[in-house]
């Protein structure tokens, strides 16, 4: 694609351009645009720019108008002037709104911080104070099943931070559990239901500290005597839930079949529907989703749109239906962690959703003049901007992928909005 430097004064209607210097530098919400109208034109010429970057092969035909006499010239830059100031006023509304955002994701990361902490402590102490371990994660689902159930609304939040490879259980343990006590919350289930669907998610995978790691940790396919030594992860976390008497009866079948799949075809016994447990089947729909956006090998991973559009389309006879309608339902159309196009033809990343408005998520904007520490993250708004499509991670330019980080662990927390 040919680009030329072109002075502001030879610009017209339907140049495509990008404006050099940083975001701050003009009041558009893009420095990338097609010069629409005059009055765009005239506040480009007002920056006192030396040049702008002119694409001739995205540019479009555009009739420029008649020359303006004297006084209508006048109010033409008068008008001009009056709506550069008020499109400045509306850009630095939205710069403080992003600050607000980034200080609202900052707290929650500080929270999903501390949450994984305390998992790390109480999964290292089922072996040796399985006492301690099962009282510190009732109190962590204590906390979560307060939030849930004590906010008219809940926002779901992004948290994407690479994590360290023998982590990966507490971040999906406690992704899990998070998800699944939404979940659960969605289908209606009591405050007692979802505490225990949240007990049996944080430990469903605990069996998986007996099996080795050079099994847990392989990207390539597993032999067939492998598969079968991780299939005995469900048994050996029964096994550890079972080396003390404060877990909850009711969570035992979420540990033991969250691997179930409807039509007989997991593991481990192969139960049909009618067999497999109420809370095992939340927790079932939410693990392969999260094992979908989680591979072991990476370069397989999904966006959760996609991961929910493929659970929905390949999964449809292996996972409870109603289950899985409310979680894709939940999670919205553009869950937290999805890439998408906006209206506008920018790039971005959706980071946060709010229950009660899960078509305008906050999206954090691709912008190479601006580090991402300080991208622009705004909400959007259905008659101003709208996502066009979603974007497949494979599909990214290199460098937009490095600054959207995608496939970063996603992971996922919540706050209660009263």
């Amino acid at each position: 694609m040919s680009v030329l430097k072109i002075k502001p004064a030879a610009l017209k209607l339907g140049y495509a351009i990008k404006l050099p210097g940083g975001w701050l530098k003009h009041p558009f919400l893009s420095g990338d645009m097609i010069i629409e109208n005059m009055q765009q034109l005239q506040i480009i010429r007002s920056l006192e720019l030396e040049y702008v970057f002119f694409y001739p092969d995205k540019s479009k035909k555009i009739d420029m108008p008649d020359e303006l006499n004297d006084d209508d010239a006048a109010s033409f830059n008068m008008a001009a002037s009056e709506a550069q100031v008020k499109m400045q006023q509306d850009k630095m509304q939205r710069i403080e709104q992003a600050k607000a955002h980034r200080r609202e994701l900052q707290r929650t990361e500080k929270a999903f911080s501390q949450s994984l902490l305390q998992v790390k402590s109480l999964m290292s102490k089922i072996n040796s104070r399985p006492l301690n371990a099962i009282d510190e994660a009732g109190s962590l689902i204590s906390a979560m099943a307060d939030i849930l159930l004590g906010a008219d609304s809940l926002v779901l939040h992004l948290i994407s931070g690479a994590a360290k490879e023998q982590e990966g259980l507490y971040y999906h343990s406690l992704n899990v559990a998070t998800l699944s006590m939404m979940l659960a919350k969605n289908l209606n289930l009591t405050a007692a239901q979802i505490k225990t669907v949240g007990i049996g998610a944080l430990f469903h995978d605990i069996g998986k500290i007996k099996i080795p790691s050079q099994i847990l940790r392989k990207t390539t396919a597993l032999t067939a005597p492998e598969q079968n030594l991780l299939k005995l992860h469900t048994k050996y976390g029964v096994e550890l839930v079972g080396l003390t008497d404060n877990f909850p009866l009711e969570a035992w079948p979420i540990v033991e079949q969250h691997h179930e799949y409807i039509d007989g075809s997991g593991y481990p016994k192969g139960l049909k529907e009618p067999q497999i447990d109420a809370l095992a089947k939340i927790v079932a729909v939410v693990n392969a989703f999260d094992n979908l956006c989680h591979p072991l090998d990476i370069n397989n991973s999904r966006s959760p749109h996609h991961a929910l559009s493929y659970m929905y389309r390949t999964m449809k006879g292996k996972l409870p239906e109603r289950e899985m309608k409310v979680m894709i339902k939940m999670m919205g159309v553009y869950p937290p962690g999805t890439i998408v196009l906006l209206s506008d033809q920018r790039l971005g990343i959706v980071m946060s959703v709010n229950s009660d408005s899960l078509l305008c998520p906050n999206v954090l904007i691709y912008d190479a003049d601006i580090p991402r520490l300080e991208a622009p993250i705004i909400t959007l708004e259905p008659d101003k901007l709208s996502i066009s499509k979603v974007i497949k991670i494979q599909s990214l330019p290199q460098q937009v992928a490095e600054y959207l980080n995608p496939r970063a662990q996603v992971s996922y927390h919540i706050q209660g909005k009263p």
